[in-house]
């Protein structure tokens, strides 16, 4: 049974070649086939202006309008320290990934599992590494199915008042609509236009929510306290807040797979145009999320919504399109974690059990993914809160301690090095974010679940 299971194992996993001359490609015709039909390996000609808008629509989630919310529950003190170590930390997690996608000679890592196999062993590695990363992509997914929904649903309010109630579940559906046709797109360049599209949005959404902040100006009587009337409430508030302000940094969950569309020789490896891809990604995240959260919190205190584009109000008609830009934005964002998931999944088919690649295969299988998501989100809309529970195990290691643990077990730094005392030092944040940040995401998940009835809404 221990043979069979590590056979199965191995059958799931598919290391694809260099594109390193000098190295044999030892791959029969078949797996060459299936290597170019799969979505991750199928093209290798992206530009390090593709990494960079992937990685912006990756990482700025429609969860920015609510670190002004965050912070509020944070104060400014401990706000600010965890919006700038986030920034740091993760950031160095990302460098540490773009590093080890080439590191052993004559491979390229164009997953995260196959990282993960490589530092853990054949069958650990896919078990510690794919049901997190299943668990944050697949989780992103029904919450970008939801955030798409309420936006629509939003908008429509917005421009039309005085028109007849929606319920958010054909909003969701609406949206979803989208993805049932997007979601053939063969692989990630093919989605670059929406890429590109969705990265554009997320900063101006942004922008327009820090802009009209400062338009509307500082309100009368702002208060900066935590306006929760217990200790308790409290503490539940900000471990909430600190999972939504760790969790804004999460893209590292399709870093390598992003990383995987670029080419590379010996001469000229991927990690140079992947890296400075990041480098302009992580200037735009921090040009979309300190403004955000920052002026939000100070001209609106303690009383700012939980998505500050509420507590603008006016004009209506800037609130209405920032809405859609949002709608834009997690289009892109759902194909860009989807991607990773459709690989996954066509390689479980044709490797493990021996489907023929097609485009009947492709069309089912991408059908039935989308469909499942839109219906998790239409039966729990509060599926945020139950990210931030579930999240909060696979979240913070992938992108907070996980590349360190891998980084260690690969490079082996010397001990009491600088490189060794960072890595640890990362770990333990991350663990202790992975600890602390589902207890707020729990309280959540209990008031709102008492509430709320099925399909009603």
């Amino acid at each position: 049974m221990g043979t069979q299971s590590t056979d199965d194992m191995k059958s799931f996993d598919l290391k694809s070649p260099t594109e390193d001359t000098s190295i044999v490609d030892t791959r029969t015709k078949e797996q060459k086939a299936i290597d170019d039909w799969l979505p991750i390996t199928s093209s290798r000609k992206a530009k390090w202006w593709y990494a960079a808008f992937h990685n912006v629509t990756a990482m700025v989630g429609a969860g920015v309008l609510s670190l002004p919310y965050a912070m509020s529950n944070l104060g400014w003190g401990p706000g600010v320290t965890i919006l700038i170590l986030s920034w740091v930390i993760t950031l160095y997690t990302l460098w540490q990934m773009v590093e080890m996608h080439e590191m052993i000679p004559g491979k390229r890592f164009d997953r995260y599992h196959e990282l993960g196999q490589e530092a853990f062993g054949e069958k650990l590695g896919l078990y510690i590494v794919v049901p997190q990363q299943l668990i944050c992509e697949v989780g992103v997914n029904v919450v970008y199915m939801v955030t798409g929904g309420t936006s629509l649903k939003k908008f429509h309010e917005t421009v039309c008042e005085g028109c007849v109630k929606i319920k958010t579940t054909y909003f969701i559906m609406i949206f979803a609509s989208v993805h049932f046709i997007l979601s053939h797109l063969p692989n990630f360049n093919s989605i670059s236009g929406i890429s590109l599209a969705a990265a554009v949005m997320s900063l101006t959404y942004s922008t327009i929510a820090w802009t009209a902040s400062i338009h509307k100006g500082m309100q009368q009587n702002v208060e900066y306290g935590y306006k929760a009337k217990t200790p308790a409430q409290t503490t539940y508030n900000f471990l909430t807040a600190l999972g939504d302000v760790a969790f804004a940094y999460a893209g590292h969950n399709v870093v390598l797979e992003i990383q995987a569309t670029i080419p590379s020789t010996p001469e000229k490896p991927s990690k140079g145009p992947m890296w400075k891809g990041v480098v302009v990604a992580y200037i735009v995240v921090a040009l979309c999320y300190f403004p955000v959260a920052l002026i939000g919190y100070y001209m609106f205190g303690n009383q700012v919504a939980d998505n500050v584009l509420i507590s603008l109000e006016k004009p209506k008609w800037l609130i209405a399109a920032a809405n859609m830009f949002v709608v834009i934005h997690v289009i892109g964002s759902y194909q860009i974690y989807a991607m990773p998931v459709f690989d996954m999944l066509e390689t479980l088919l044709v490797k493990k059990l021996k489907f023929k690649p097609s485009r009947l295969l492709r069309f089912v299988t991408r059908n039935v993914y989308v469909a499942f998501t839109m219906f998790v989100g239409i039966t729990f809309p509060f599926f945020g809160a139950l990210l931030g529970f579930f999240g909060g195990f696979a979240f913070a290691p992938t992108t907070y301690f996980l590349p360190c643990i891998m980084w260690l077990a690969i490079c082996k730094p010397k001990k009491f090095s600088l490189s060794w005392c960072t890595n640890w030092i990362c770990i333990f944040l991350g663990l202790c974010l992975m600890i602390l940040s589902p207890i707020g995401g729990l309280q959540n998940i209990i008031k709102q679940a008492k509430e709320y009835k099925f399909y009603k809404d």
